[in-house]
């Protein structure tokens, strides 16, 4: 059936009957590809009759379809003929793991963040109208991402279309971990409601079969607030905000989905269709530990069992074996997460203490405020939140945490190129928007060991303070320097001359490579770990200044308001004779790849950074 699959539209022409036989060779060709590349498999394990229902109902690329996130857009990619793309998945110059636009026109949203959907298909829908065009707009967003708030603002504008507008709610009962809060127990109450969904389909059935009137009246029962419909499931909640509620309907009965698809684009208004799924479905180790196969490497399909070579614990694992061992010797503090415990590694510590724990669900802005209000109660507040995601609340760090001077702390995950999710993941503007907000100190480790030192600082220390680290395993390298951390001190490494090498923090194990390849050259520079990109040490600029003509800064953030603008900046103010030499990523988003590679093709590996010094020494 698969090999039937060429281009967009290809599953109209597979038989109905033979669409079970397609879903199974969809999900043996999702476990062996994804075995070998890594990828998001659990996600989409379980959206794969979801997903031949909806391409079977649309006309693609004319229809639009909006998947949030994306990651479980695997089974769409198959089905607009690119099954191809998978043997280079993730990779560098290979398919993304998630919607693009420049990879196809059946792609309508570039997405990689959560709860975006419903605006991005309402912007879609008014656009349509506005354009006088004839076309269905469908998104697709999970239970989990319906956490966020800003599906709500959404939901909340979209409650005013008179025209169609389609949103699928895909229920799993899982974001990446099992989800929390009150729309989490509210749509398993939709879910149980089976009296419910049985009764609705028996008294449809009878009014539709009353003469001349059945249909009238079936529309008349809809659309009535008082409908039977909230004497069995209290609220009502999508119905009270002026949307039609179609469903709970079962995610892996192609038929029944179908059905309810087809109904839905009758509907003159938003209509949202209740998909019941199963996350990891087809795979036993996915579908019992859904939340290790949402982001994976390579695995052993026999056992599902990762293959790594992984050497050393990961800077994940360094904090949260150190916030277990600080949680039990500091009372006051407690730990945040937004829907990502075990991601951040959070997990441990809120089974060692429970009551210290909170896991918000995805909603990074509520995360930031809630640690805010934490603070001001008397608690230490650890909010960890990747890089890429706590951009979304910009507005709550600055306004809420740092305008009120209170005693937050950010352990920013994934700071820095994190590889194969590419450009909605990579860590790459924190130093940026961290170090423009006033009270704000940022750290950053050189090793894991500095971590540990770092949290156990930040815990001690008052006012906002964020840590920022990589993704993956932690260096090793540099374990005889451990200087005692201080406020505002670097540590200098190796003092020389003439040139100085400014490190922060996961580029440290890159210019450890140029610092000795130039002392092989018989130079004699100076190598410094900055560990804090704000505030500056401008004691040691002024020290260094003295006998230093060229200062190479390195960082992996975007040189527009980063550390290098920082140091460029202060040392024209106070030592014009001195040069700068910022080694960053350029303003530009950097697409997914392995991370050495990617820090060779943008200027970051330790060949590149030789090969700048060298140019401009001989510009000088």
């Amino acid at each position: 059936m698969l090999e039937k699959i060429k281009k967009p539209n290809d599953i109209h022409k597979i038989a109905l009957a033979d669409f079970p036989a397609l879903a199974q060779e969809i999900r043996d060709f999702l476990i062996e590809s994804v075995s070998r590349t890594g990828g998001h498999l659990s996600s989409n394990l379980g959206t794969v009759e979801l997903t031949m229902a909806l391409h079977n109902v649309l006309e693609l690329p004319k229809d639009k379809i909006i998947w949030d996130v994306g990651h479980q857009a695997y089974t769409h990619k198959i089905l607009t003929g690119r099954k191809d793309g998978f043997e280079r998945l993730r990779m560098e110059g290979g398919m993304s793991g998630f919607p693009k636009r420049k990879e196809s026109d059946c792609d309508a949203f570039d997405t990689g963040h959560s709860s975006n959907s419903i605006s991005a298909g309402l912007g879609y829908v008014r656009a349509r109208d506005l354009s006088g065009e004839d076309y269905y707009v469908v998104s697709v967003i999970g239970d989990g991402a319906l956490t966020g708030g800003m599906a709500y603002e959404a939901l909340n504008n979209a409650a005013e279309l008179k025209t169609n507008f389609i949103i699928i709610l895909n229920d799993n009962n899982m974001s990446i971990s099992r989800n929390v809060g009150g729309m989490s127990s509210y749509l398993s109450a939709l879910r149980t409601a089976e009296a419910y969904t049985g009764m609705k389909l028996s008294v449809t059935k009878t009014l539709k079969k009353v003469p001349r009137v059945g249909t009238a009246l079936v529309d008349t029962v809809r659309k009535t607030k008082s409908s039977i419909k909230q004497l069995i499931i209290p609220g009502m909640l999508f119905e009270n905000m002026g949307l039609t509620y179609l469903g709970p309907v079962d995610g892996h009965n192609m038929r029944q989905m179908m059905k309810l698809f087809n109904e839905a684009k009758r509907v003159e208004g938003p209509v949202i269709v209740h998909v019941l799924t199963e996350k990891g479905r087809g795979y036993l180790p996915a579908s019992r530990h859904p939340d290790r196969f949402h982001g994976t490497g390579p695995f052993d399909i026999q056992t599902g069992k990762q293959l790594s070579s992984k050497k050393g614990p990961s800077y994940t694992e360094v904090f949260s074996n150190t916030m277990k061992k600080i949680g039990g010797q500091q009372k006051r503090l407690v730990g945040i997460t937004a829907a990502m415990p075990e991601g951040t590694g959070l997990k441990q510590f809120g089974k060692l203490y429970p009551e210290r724990f909170f896991d918000v669900g995805i909603a990074e802005e509520h995360a930031v405020t809630f640690a805010a209000g934490l603070a001001l109660g008397g608690m230490i507040p650890v909010v960890a939140i990747y890089s890429s995601f706590l951009q979304r609340a910009v507005d709550q760090i600055l306004q809420d945490v740092c305008m009120q001077n209170l005693h937050v702390i950010f352990a920013v995950d994934r700071a820095g190129l994190v590889g194969a999710d590419g450009e909605t993941h990579h860590g790459c503007f924190d130093l940026s928007y961290l170090t423009m907000m006033p009270n704000m100190t940022v750290m950053a480790p050189k090793n894991q060991w500095e971590l540990e030192k770092m949290l156990e600082f930040a815990v001690s220390a008052s006012g906002p303070c964020a840590i920022r680290y990589p993704k993956g395993c932690a260096y090793q390298g540099l374990k005889e320097f451990n200087a005692p951390i201080q406020y505002g001190k670097s540590e200098i490494l190796y003092r020389g001359e003439k040139t100085a090498i400014l490190s922060a923090g996961s580029m440290t194990a890159v210019c450890e490579e140029v610092y000795h390849a130039l002392k092989e050259r018989g130079e004699n520079p100076t190598f410094v770990n900055a560990r804090f990109v704000k505030p500056l040490d401008t004691v040691l600029l002024d020290e260094l200044a003295k006998d230093h003509r060229l200062f190479v800064t390195v960082e992996e953030n975007v040189k527009n308001g980063g550390f290098g603008e920082h140091v460029a900046a202060y040392m024209e103010a106070c030592h014009p004779e001195a040069r700068v030499l910022p080694i960053a990523i350029w303003n530009r988003f950097v697409e997914h790849g392995e991370i050495d590679s990617l820090r060779a093709k943008i200027g970051l590996s330790a060949p590149d950074i030789l090969c700048a010094i060298e140019e401009y020494e001989e510009q000088e």
